[in-house]
């Protein structure tokens, strides 16, 4: 157990240094919000999801209900329903239910990454130790986000903003360079983001409910449009 605990913390440290950095931009974010720097602290720390939790703060920016963050941050977190039981498939048989969701309740996109890959069966005390490094990197990175967006200028504060946003490009430019439909999806996307915020019906809506109804509606029409096939079909076209 030490020994993969060990080896999670090593493999833990550059994810970290990445949450350091694009968790200090949240923290701007956070700071636009209203929140002080222990609060954000504790947000990122019980919501480990940069998407989800950059989703949150502009909720509560535009003083929505609980009901639309909460479906706010579902879809936006959506993802990691099925990361979970993914990695719930990869543990040993006789893994105990409390690590289960314990490691479900603290997978990111990275730490899925490192774990999955591991040949074989895998024990918990290997998330557990990359989580011990990473989860406290991003905590700690958005409360001195908020504490430096009320020490630094305004134009150094925008510019920190733009991390955030070259986060989200650094997810979806690979899966578009190599998928045309991907490409295709990603630029209706945007235009359809644009045009719900000018049309006169949509624009009256929050931010976070136009996000919601946007994703929701194109990833239907992407589903029955262009579904993706199993292993077992594409085996059998083959």
């Amino acid at each position: 157990m030490k020994k993969e605990f060990y080896e999670g913390m090593k493999d833990g440290i550059p994810i970290g240094l990445g949450y350091f950095a694009v968790s200090f931009s949240l923290g701007v974010a956070a700071k636009n919000a209203g929140l002080t720097a222990f609060e954000g602290f504790i947000a990122s720390l019980l919501n480990n999801a940069s998407a989800g939790e950059y989703a949150g703060f502009i909720v509560i920016a535009a003083d929505a209900g609980y009901l639309e963050m909460v479906l706010m941050t579902l879809v936006a977190n959506a993802r990691y329903l099925l990361m979970s039981c993914a990695l719930s498939q990869k543990f040993a048989p006789h893994t105990p239910l409390r690590h289960r969701l314990l490691i479900g309740y603290d997978v990111t996109d990275e730490l899925f990454g490192i774990t999955i890959a591991r040949p074989g069966t895998i024990a918990p005390f290997y998330t557990y130790g990359a989580i011990a490094v990473a989860a406290p990197c991003w905590a700690v990175g958005t409360a001195l986000g908020v504490i430096a967006g009320n020490l630094l200028p305004l134009r150094v504060v925008s510019a920190l903003n733009v991390a955030l946003f070259g986060m989200f490009l650094a997810v979806i430019i690979p899966p578009a360079r190599k998928d045309r439909t991907v490409a295709a999806l990603v630029a209706i996307s945007f235009l359809a983001s644009f045009s719900a915020a000018k049309l006169p019906f949509t624009s009256r809506l929050s931010d976070g409910t136009r996000t919601i109804i946007l994703t929701v509606l194109l990833s239907a029409i992407a589903a029955a449009l262009f579904p993706v096939k199993d292993e077992e079909e594409s085996a059998y076209d083959s």
